[in-house]
């Protein structure tokens, strides 16, 4: 179970967030091109990041933590996951405190 630790915890957080899309009405799945141009320049800055991090050995993943699965240039598919659920997660959460705000 250890080593699924990463993808349960990004779990947890897109599922803990979820309800705000319709409880504050915070609309971010419901812009889906929005949503790709928000998260696209920051996962593919930030993806090759850690490819260069991990390809120099500055920075490595646990592997009792992490399920061993890799995309192109060694990177955890938790790695990833991290890249897209994190900027929902925050983009769900400003938005709701902004419906919340009346602004």
């Amino acid at each position: 179970m250890n080593r699924y630790q990463y993808l349960l915890l990004m779990a947890a957080c897109a599922a803990g967030t979820l309800p705000l899309e319709w409880l504050f009405h915070a609309r971010v799945y419901r812009q889906p091109r929005r949503l790709l141009r928000a998260l696209s320049l920051p996962f593919v800055v930030f993806v090759a990041w850690d490819a260069v991090a991990i390809a120099r050995r500055h920075w490595t993943f646990s592997s009792r933590y992490t399920t061993g699965w890799r995309v192109p240039f060694d990177v955890p598919v938790e790695e990833v996951a991290f890249f897209v659920v994190i900027p929902i997660c925050a983009l769900l959460s400003y938005e709701s405190v902004k419906w919340m705000r009346g602004k």
